[in-house]
């Protein structure tokens, strides 16, 4: 059995003024073939997981071509098309196949295109035809469309956030797709979608409501028949007519029955809707709570500069203040290209006086004055084998300088923007997190896997940017309404 595999992976924030653009792409962010293997082989992402299903009996995984930024602004349009364009006759060129397995996040936007994910699945399915199987795994915060998941024979989707079963899902679907192909089963899938958008601070999974949310799907996944069932959370940061939650499942053979269990799971969602939205610390009420903890380290999730949700990591908000009030033991990573040059420049061991942050023009809070001695240089790349929201295993900063400063503050300056996932992040630097009172996450799920390891407590600030937690403060254009908690909204399904 002959089975592509390939993708396109981008969450696109289309508040961001920062767009997917070819630079982007060219610095890393395409992988062909033995490429793909030698940086997802072994690691716990969806890809991996593909690849991992070479090694089943009478199964061949061919890896074609794999695209993957941060999350960062709308993908431009020559480039998405290039890469679709590409994908497409890769496809043909190697073909015939029995089935094929695409590595998409869900919540992908090209400028031109504001389902891209729909758009790529649709163009697969018309290149192979209808009768090679079809698989797709998707990231938890998917904005599932319709069409999208009508293009799918299979579908499976994260059910952890931090999204550490990334591989086990994609392993699921591959699965199910092998089955499919064999005649051992006949997946019927139903996606139904709400009128509902849940706040980034209540998506982590091991938390309520959405940890009932989550035993309610693998309770009726369980049940005989069933494939699958998925909570999917949805992208609030992408401005499009589908996003929002939404329910999905696979029966085996009977689609009455799969539309029951979605319907059923989505009903289950919609009666937690007000559980699902959240308020979190000001900035002076999160400083004011870590500086009577007595052990550290306190770890300040910094919600509105989200590197995993497509803000650009440069915001200076929680510094500043950290400054202002004379905080020490405090350590914070910035995306500060022009910093890390300046630190270079001066050399390892030199004294620096410079400002940092607040690179980019959208971003909240000023540059901040400081001084500091270099304590190192790094070329930023680490490697963590540990799981990692999302699964990857191989990181890279871009060149990257550590600066000490005269207020007790540790600055760990990069080139590129990475998701705060791993602690191997600061480890490989020499940094040990532990020893810190205080630590600024640029995240808000994606951080908890690595840094609830050592955290006496996790603290979510209500910071401004492109990543807010009070989606109220966005301009939407393009969200269907009504929608809630935007609007009063109503939802139900007619089954027959």
């Amino acid at each position: 059995m002959r089975i592509a595999t390939l993708g396109l992976f981008h969450e696109a924030n289309t508040f961001s003024p920062i767009k997917a653009d070819r630079d982007l792409y060219t610095d890393g962010g395409v992988l062909r073939g033995d490429e793909m293997v030698a940086k997802h082989g072994t690691a716990g992402t969806t890809l991996g997981g593909f690849l991992a299903a070479d090694q089943w009996q009478d199964v061949e995984v061919v890896p074609l071509l794999f695209a993957h930024v941060n999350p960062i602004g709308p993908i431009v349009c020559d480039v998405f098309d290039e890469l679709l364009a590409d994908m497409l006759a890769d496809l043909e060129e190697r073909g015939p196949w029995d089935a094929v397995l695409l590595a998409l996040h869900g919540a992908a936007v090209a400028e031109h295109i504001a389902d891209a994910d729909g758009e790529i699945a649709t163009r697969v399915r018309e290149r192979v035809g209808p009768h090679t199987a079809l698989g797709a795994t998707f990231d938890l915060h998917a904005n599932l469309s319709p069409r999208l998941i009508d293009a799918l024979d299979v579908a499976t989707v994260y059910q952890t956030n931090p999204h550490v079963d990334a591989r086990e899902q994609a392993l699921k679907c591959a699965d199910i797709v092998v089955r499919a192909v064999r005649g051992e089963v006949r997946p019927c899938q139903t996606l139904v979608p709400l009128p509902l958008v849940v706040n980034i601070t209540r998506q982590d999974t091991s938390e309520q409501p959405m940890a009932d949310l989550i035993a309610t799907a693998a309770a009726i996944a369980s049940r005989p028949g069933m494939l699958d069932a998925s909570v999917v959370q949805g992208f609030p940061y992408a401005d499009v007519p589908h996003m929002g939650m939404s329910a999905l499942a696979i029966h085996d053979g009977d689609e009455i029955a799969a539309k029951h269990a979605a319907t059923e799971l989505a009903e289950v969602i919609w009666a937690a809707r007000s559980d699902l939205q959240a308020r979190g610390l000001s900035v002076d009420e999160a400083l004011d709570v870590a500086g009577r903890e007595s052990v550290g380290p306190v770890v300040l999730l910094d919600v509105g500069d989200n590197i995993g949700g497509g803000a650009p990591g440069d915001s200076t908000v929680l510094l500043a203040a950290a400054q202002h009030r004379g905080v020490g033991s405090f350590l914070q990573t910035l995306w500060d290209p022009e910093g890390v040059a300046q630190c270079i420049a001066a050399g390892t061991g030199a004294t620096v006086r410079t400002s940092v942050g607040a690179r980019h023009a959208h971003s909240p809070g000023q540059a901040v004055p400081v001084e500091g001695t270099v304590r190192l240089i790094s070329d930023g790349h680490f490697e963590d084998p540990t799981p990692t929201h999302g699964g990857f295993r191989f990181f890279d900063m871009g060149p990257t300088a550590v600066l000490d400063t005269t207020d007790g503050h540790t600055l760990v300056l990069t080139s590129k923007q990475v998701i705060a996932s791993s602690l191997q992040q600061h480890r490989c630097l020499g940094i040990e997190p532990a020893d810190y009172h205080m630590i600024v996450a640029k995240g808000v799920n994606s951080p908890r896997a690595a840094y609830g390891t050592i955290a006496s407590s996790l603290l979510v600030v209500d910071t401004g940017g492109i990543t807010a937690m009070g989606i109220e403060r966005f301009n939407y254009r393009n969200r269907s309404t009504p929608i809630y908690p935007f609007e009063d909204a109503e939802f139900g399904v007619a089954l027959r």
